[in-house]
């Protein structure tokens, strides 16, 4: 993928799932296909907002969608930590709100090295095409367990379930844009000098 270096690249096999899984924090080429419709949508905004080139393909078990979510999210949680490399630079924190229509939600990145994951996000449906709302907050905790940052999702407002999952994926990718962008230090923006 072209772009800054800042690359990492996932292969997944499971028994449940097969995942190959590419992420360029500096842009590129965004090719998806997750074989879940809704998911390839919010992982397309994700990386519009994000400013990544990111191509993912993905099979699953064909049970109920969850494997192949939570292992999406597994695989990007592991490229974004593999793209990070020594972290050097990183504004580290980002912090947003955005908008989608009657939706509102609150986002905020630590590139810290610590995993924690506080999602706070209610949808009134079940589901969002093959993609059960219930897996939304299991997708995020595969992502900041396996990149190893803390990541707060607050919802502010919203009721129409499509809206509201679309803002937060948009919510994580701008919070997320803000924390990776290299600024004019070489330092490790941290007081021990490294973030693992």
């Amino acid at each position: 993928m072209p772009g800054g270096g800042r690359v990492g690249a996932v292969s997944r096999a499971t028994s449940e799932t097969t995942i190959e899984l590419a992420i360029d924090l500096d842009g590129g080429a965004v090719e998806i296909a997750s074989s879940v419709d809704f998911l390839d949508h919010m992982l397309a905004a994700f990386a519009k907002h994000s400013g990544c080139g990111l191509r993912v393909s993905a099979t699953g078990d064909g049970m109920d969608n969850h494997h192949v979510i939570e292992d999406v999210g597994i695989a990007l949680g592991k490229a974004i930590h593999q793209a990070l490399g020594e972290k050097r630079g990183i504004e580290r924190f980002g912090s947003v709100m955005v908008p989608l229509d009657e939706a509102l939600i609150a986002a905020s990145v630590d590139i810290s090295g610590r995993p924690y994951l506080n999602f706070q996000v209610q949808f009134l449906r079940e589901d969002l095409g093959a993609l059960p709302t219930e897996m939304i907050g299991e997708f995020f905790r595969a992502v900041t367990d396996n990149a190893k940052i803390t990541l707060h999702l607050v919802q502010m407002n919203g009721h129409v379930a499509h809206h509201v999952c679309e803002a937060t994926f948009k919510a994580f990718a701008r919070a997320f844009a803000q924390a990776k962008r290299v600024g004019s230090s070489a330092d490790v923006p941290s007081t021990k000098g490294v973030i693992e």
